[in-house]
């Protein structure tokens, strides 16, 4: 059964998902039939168990992945069909933020100032703005090879925030950082949807998901079987539960069905 209380009110959409499938081996689908709607000014979480689909969801929205029927609309462009400018209106951070291993951190980021058409002056300022505020001045200099885990996701992180998209998506962007960076990280994001710009983003740490998202999606075996607000979740289930013990009661009744 699927629980669904949509978001209220005004606001632009920004990411549109009609009807989206994925099938892997023997037609199993690992996404089935999934629709979501995310405006401005919203964060929205999307949660599931490992192997739920969240990542191959994810990599669908950003173009990775081919989508088997549906369609995805990015501030109205369709991925499918009009790659180039959907992509132009997102960042995106990857559950794996090793790559580019061999390019110094600022030369990753003027790579990525170079594919966005970033002006020179602007770039400058806004990659010391960000270094600044994820404590990596000293290491630009320095190969992606020879940073730490966090410090990769840091640096990839940086390259989604460079040209100031209109929607960030972000799958598990959490994971490694250290205290001060997930909480820098966290005030970048409600402070983007201040903007009238929204973020998408998977995560694993479900007290984040509970203080920062306006709605979550909950997703379990492919299928969507929540999208609300925690207090629609609180009040579908009629108790006063943590997110994370709501979660767990959804999923393990979608799992005995």
């Amino acid at each position: 059964m699927l629980y669904i209380n949509r978001i209220n009110g005004g606001g632009d959409v920004m990411i549109e998902i009609k009807n989206v499938s994925k099938a892997y081996k023997k037609g199993i689908k690992v996404v089935n039939n999934l629709s979501l709607t995310i405006k401005d000014g919203e964060i929205f979480g999307f949660l599931g168990p490992n192997g739920a689909g969240k990542t191959t969801t994810i990599k669908m929205i950003t173009g990775i992945l081919e989508i088997d029927s549906g369609k995805i609309l990015i501030d109205g462009k369709d991925i499918s069909k009009d790659a180039i400018n959907a992509k132009k209106r997102f960042g995106f951070v990857p559950d794996n933020p090793d790559m580019f291993l061999k390019l110094k951190g600022i030369e990753y980021l003027n790579f990525i100032g170079d594919i966005y058409d970033i002006s020179i002056d602007e770039r400058k300022e806004r990659i010391n703005k960000l270094a600044k505020e994820f404590e990596m001045q000293e290491v630009l200099n320095n190969k992606i090879e020879s940073y730490s885990h966090g410090m990769r996701q840091k640096i990839v992180i940086m390259s989604a925030l460079l040209h100031q998209p209109q929607n960030l998506i972000l799958d598990e962007p959490l994971t490694g950082l250290d205290p001060k960076s997930s909480f820098d990280l966290k005030k970048i994001m409600r402070e983007y949807t201040k903007e009238k710009k929204a973020v998408f983003f998977s995560t694993h740490v479900l007290e984040v998901a509970e203080r920062l998202c306006d709605r979550v999606g909950i997703i379990d075996n492919g299928n969507l079987v929540f999208v609300g607000t925690y207090n629609d979740l609180k009040n579908q289930f009629k108790e006063d539960l943590s997110l994370e013990e709501l979660f767990m009661e959804i999923t393990e009744k979608n799992d005995k069905k």
